[in-house]
């Protein structure tokens, strides 16, 4: 099972159906849970900071923690593969997060495993849960040797 940690609302209708496409074709042990936590009610820094704190409130300390921030290092499909497959062999939870409009504060940075960024453009966070989704589905047809990836 892959966690993955969201501030903001429930997934648009256009956003759930291309995560439902992708989902339905995960198996375990890559089938997700997703967590959507509330916007905080205050801005900038504050907002970073609360938001972080109800993050950190869902992640246990054997969870493989995997950070979606644009300051992240860029990763291929095949080693964001890689990265999820040895957490696999090692029995950890993995968790994947996508912060808020203001981001995630340095405590986040600090107990993840790995901080990843998608792109150097900036992503509506919507968006960004579809994205996620087709690269978990991408990863598991990458360590089970399938097709689906043209390397």
């Amino acid at each position: 099972m892959i966690r993955i940690i969201c501030v903001g609302k429930k997934h648009e209708s256009w956003i759930s159906a291309g995560v439902e496409r992708y989902e339905s074709r995960l198996k375990k042990p890559f089938t997700l849970e997703w967590v959507l936590l509330p916007h905080s009610a205050k801005q900038g820094v504050q907002a970073r900071v609360s938001e972080s704190e109800a993050i950190l409130s869902r992640i246990s300390s054997n969870d493989f923690v995997i950070v979606l921030d644009e300051i992240g290092t860029s990763l291929s499909s095949t080693d964001f593969a890689q990265k999820i497959s040895t957490a696999q062999m090692h029995a950890k939870n993995i968790v994947c997060i996508i912060g808020g409009a203001y981001g995630v504060d340095d405590t986040i940075h600090e107990r993840a495993d790995v901080v990843i960024s998608l792109s150097r453009l900036v992503f509506p966070h919507q968006l960004v849960r579809l994205i996620l989704s087709e690269q978990l589905y991408r990863a598991q047809e990458i360590v089970a040797g399938r097709p689906y990836h043209h390397s």
